[in-house]
């Protein structure tokens, strides 16, 4: 891969900050045994090793994911071979010695250290404890909102709609009745929406829908789409999805409120001057996190 058509981040500050991840990567990365770490290239008697591309990869990776494993590892070990040659150049040029180099070299540092330590405290709040204690909270908040089953059928006309109404009060199935008439794509399934809590729906829909007990049916509804006839089916307090479903954004969400819960604590035992502002006031501590709102049931 040339150094000129490289995958590059609006996050990296350049060949500079790629280098310094790549550094910091390795220092933080499992270390290999010889036989594990094979010699994959070298430049002007410079290795380039296994555990090298290993690195490379958690900077650079993610602009590859498209390509097979093959084709991945020559791009990245083309990467570290322009990567030792353009920063070989630039150590000769001493460019390392620059104002402008050190100052990005120890913002780059900076920020790597505290991503590793953020990672570190992260990681060591992930337990099943913690996870069960924000489902509870978050299922706790969930039951105390209704769910409404409903279906419809959606026209274009106000006129359409009342024939329609006129057809139900004879007697007419809803759900046939909507296969046949309704212009939703879910109409298919007898007009279905499932279950829906009163936010998940337009204002005017939901108005109506919430108010109507189970195996009622509704007047017209006028709506940004068009003209709905309703039918409640069931009412329930709302369900909470398992925690096994939720555990991927559950574990997210604990790692963010203990990375904000220990830099908040930094904060508070440190003396904070902002001489940027008049107060001299230090920035706004972290707004405490809330629960995800991927507990909410689709």
């Amino acid at each position: 891969m040339p150094l000129s058509t490289r995958p590059t981040s609006g996050s990296r500050l350049g060949l500079l900050s790629t280098a310094a991840c790549f550094v910091m990567a390795v220092a933080f990365a499992p270390q290999l045994h010889a036989q594990d770490n094979p010699v994959l290239a070298k430049v002007n008697g410079a290795e380039i090793r296994q555990s090298d591309v290993a690195a490379a990869e958690a900077d650079i990776g993610p602009s590859l994911a498209q390509l097979d494993p093959a084709t991945r590892q020559d791009n990245i070990v083309t990467f570290l071979i322009d990567l030792k040659l353009v920063s070989k150049a630039a150590e000769d040029k001493k460019l390392e010695d620059t104002p402008d180099f050190k100052q990005k070299l120890a913002f780059a540092r900076s920020r790597l250290l505290m991503d590793a330590l953020l990672n570190q405290q992260g990681k060591a709040a992930i337990t099943d404890e913690a996870m069960k204690k924000v489902y509870d909270e978050a299922a706790k908040q969930i039951s105390d909102e209704q769910e409404v089953h409903a279906r419809h059928i959606l026209v274009d006309t106000e006129d359409q709609a009342k024939e329609i109404e006129a057809e139900l009060k004879k007697g007419a199935d809803f759900a046939e009745l909507a296969k046949k008439k309704s212009k939703d794509p879910g109409a298919s399934d007898g007009g279905d929406l499932g279950f829906f809590t009163q936010d998940q729906m337009v204002p005017e829909f939901s108005a109506v829908a919430f108010k109507l007990k189970p195996g009622e049916i509704s007047d017209p509804v006028k709506t940004q789409f068009g003209w709905h006839i309703i039918k409640v089916e069931e009412k329930r307090a709302r369900q909470a999805p398992p925690l096994d479903q939720v555990k991927p954004q559950l574990e997210a969400f604990v790692v963010r409120k203990a990375q904000a819960d220990y830099v908040a604590k930094l904060r508070q035992d440190a003396k904070i001057e902002r001489l940027d502002t008049k107060n001299d006031a230090a920035a706004p501590d972290a707004k405490a996190a809330t629960p995800p709102d991927t507990m909410k049931k689709k």
